[in-house]
């Protein structure tokens, strides 16, 4: 280079090429030390082995730069529709916090005071479960041009949908016309193929298709509901797969019974699960947007291909135990289905796992915190104020479309074997949802899947549950299907409650506080997710273990240490123990600590299936007791 000449700068990919390189050279380097091996002995990638996987399969990467950048989607309410159905929306209000109403309300009249009370407080939508002759008076008052309606009625669907028409025809004119929107869209509720899968009572699809045909402008026959998928335990891109297998199936009845393609797709609208999971309900939102778009595409309507969704927090998620937490986990759904792009949220209360006779919040009370999470998210944290804001996101932008990729799979998946009705009607459907939840159950046995106030952290103090409240499904929404997560540890947490003295395990903790706190720790949270009492006398030798089973009589102990712990003492305290009349001596760790290949009966260790260890526990502590 001469004087004067300036330095060609090397082209943005080369810069980002070898910015990246530099993190792989130092991430690679710590990996090493913490392995203690070189980097060139590790077994894969930095990026491999930060990686995580999804349960549709999807990698999570650990860091996403502007070399995953991806070219403009267009603006809201615009195709492809990633961005938003809704061109229009009003970002002083954001989404439509719609809530349920006809559920726990004895007459009509309790259901519009209640409508009426909620509107005054911050709802803007509602989601009736009324019968057909209750829907005028449950809607007096109620301003139907701005606020949107989702019925619920099962199988009197037909009925309800016809009512509300009327009365959406009685209604008087608006002293000032608003537009039809998105936000404010009429749902009529019906949803006969997907709620064929789950098995709740519906109508039949020829009559929901005709009612089609009839509806006037601003109401959609059609709510393709993905919660019949997501509580029996299908993954985020089989919901999302199968819900758009449905609604072209509706598509298909609908062009039938005499609409054109695009009025066929303008009667069409979603209900999509969102869990705790925040990124990834954001992603579901904008994926579903992504392939539905793609249908209208293909289907030769694409400016009818806007999708409206009604995002629902995800009843499996959750829990009878601690059911405090639930509002931590709605929270976050909530600013996942905001973020996301829902034109509607509704949150559950935080009691809506529990049986309506066994719950002791008020249900005014439930109701406000529900109401109040998505309130807060829009007028203290203000995310209705912008659309789309995870646009742009590297890291959105890529789980989206490895998402909408994910869910075109199963889709085209169920196309290839006829169609969404010859899929149900084969089982595949089933199968597939079924495998999925086999390895959900997986993860959350053997606690790669933890659950707050359950599986972890659990508090043996709480108020007791009714047995089989575990496995109930007499709650508002749930489907005949609802296998929630939580359920097999709170099925152990109700069989131990029965107990007429709580079961319990004593403790070995040998060594200093500092050498045995972790696992005393780890073993007593272990135990209580079953619902057993982990009793600890403080630190122990061999020779005073003895003494403290004769205080504390037990028939399992558990030895807690170190390995060094183990090697110098834990045969004579594990002697010491059974001396005392402990019939079985387990260890907190992995057995391969343990210092002769006999002298204990098992352990309790990190990766262990956690549900079958403490089914068998409890059986033992049971049988000890009957026979004593």
């Amino acid at each position: 280079m001469t004087a004067g000449e300036k330095p060609v700068a090397p082209d943005l990919d080369d810069q980002l090429n070898q910015a990246y390189d530099r993190w792989t050279t130092a991430a690679a380097g710590v990996l090493a030390k913490s392995a203690r091996v070189t980097p060139a002995e590790l077994p894969d990638t930095p990026e491999a082995m930060l990686s995580t996987d999804t349960r549709d399969g999807v990698a999570v990467r650990p860091l996403y730069t502007r070399r995953d950048e991806t070219a403009e989607v267009g603006a809201p309410g615009s195709f492809p529709f990633v961005r938003g159905a809704d061109p229009a929306r009003d970002v002083t209000q954001g989404w439509r916090v719609t809530e349920r109403f006809g559920d726990d309300d004895v007459d009509a009249t309790s259901v519009n005071e209640s409508i009426l009370d909620a509107a005054a407080n911050g709802t803007s939508g509602l989601w009736l479960s009324v019968a057909a002759d209750d829907l005028a008076a449950a809607l007096q008052g109620v301003y139907l041009d701005l606020m949107p309606v989702t019925l619920d009625a099962g199988a009197d669907g037909l009925a309800a949908a016809r009512a509300f028409l009327a009365t959406l025809d009685a209604a008087p004119d608006a002293p000032e016309a608003a537009p039809t929107t998105a936000a404010t869209t009429h749902s009529l509720g019906l949803s006969p193929y997907t709620a064929k899968f789950s098995g709740r009572p519906t109508v039949a699809a020829a009559d929901a298709a005709a009612l089609a045909a009839q509806v006037p402008a601003g109401v959609r026959t059609f709510r393709v509901d993905g919660t019949d998928f997501a509580q029996a335990g299908a993954s985020n891109a089989q919901e999302l797969g199968l819900l758009v297998a449905a609604a072209v199936a509706h598509v298909r009845d609908a062009v039938d019974a005499g609409l054109d393609t695009a009025s066929a797709l303008e009667q069409i609208t979603f209900a999509v699960s969102v869990d705790d999971d925040q990124f990834a309900g954001i992603a579901k939102l904008r994926a579903l947007r992504t392939v539905w778009a793609r249908v209208s595409d293909v289907l030769g309507a694409r400016e009818s291909g806007a999708a409206i969704t009604h995002a629902v927090t995800d009843l499996s998620m959750f829990t009878q135990r601690d059911p405090w937490v639930n509002m931590l986990r709605s929270t976050i759904a909530a600013f996942g289905a905001g973020v996301g792009g829902a034109d509607q949220v509704t949150v559950h209360t935080f009691d809506a796992a529990i049986p309506l006779d066994a719950r002791t919040s008020r249900t005014s009370f439930t109701r406000r915190i529900a109401r109040n999470t998505q309130l807060l998210l829009l007028e203290e944290s203000n995310l209705g104020r912008v659309l789309d804001p995870a646009g742009g996101s590297w890291y959105v932008e890529s789980l989206t479309s490895d998402l909408a990729a994910a869910a075109w799979d199963v889709f085209t998946a169920i196309e290839k074997q006829g169609g969404y009705l010859a899929a149900l009607e084969s089982g595949a459907i089933s199968d597939q949802v079924e495998e999925a939840l086999a390895a959900r159950e997986k993860a959350v046995a053997h606690r790669k899947a933890p659950i707050t106030g359950v599986s972890e952290f659990p508090n043996l103090g709480e108020p007791t549950l009714a047995a089989g409240s575990a496995d109930s499904g007499d709650v508002p929404t749930a489907t005949p299907r609802l296998a929630r997560v939580a359920r097999h540890f709170e099925a152990l947490r109700d069989r131990a409650d029965t107990e007429s003295t709580r079961p319990s395990v004593l403790l070995l903790p040998l060594g200093s506080v500092a050498e045995h706190n972790g696992r005393t720790t780890f073993v007593a949270n272990l135990l209580a997710a079953g619902g057993i009492d982990a009793v600890n006398p403080g630190p122990l030798s061999p020779d005073t273990v003895g003494a403290a089973v004769a205080a504390n009589p037990a028939s399992i102990a558990v030895l807690c240490g170190t390995k060094a712990r183990y090697a110098d003492e834990g045969l004579a305290a594990a002697d010491a123990a059974r001396a005392a009349g402990v019939e079985r001596v387990l260890l907190a760790g992995p057995e391969r600590e343990w210092p002769a290949d006999s002298g204990i009966d098992g352990s309790l260790r990190v990766g262990i299936d956690a549900v079958a260890v403490l089914t068998e526990l409890l059986d033992s502590l049971t049988t000890a007791r009957e026979g004593a």
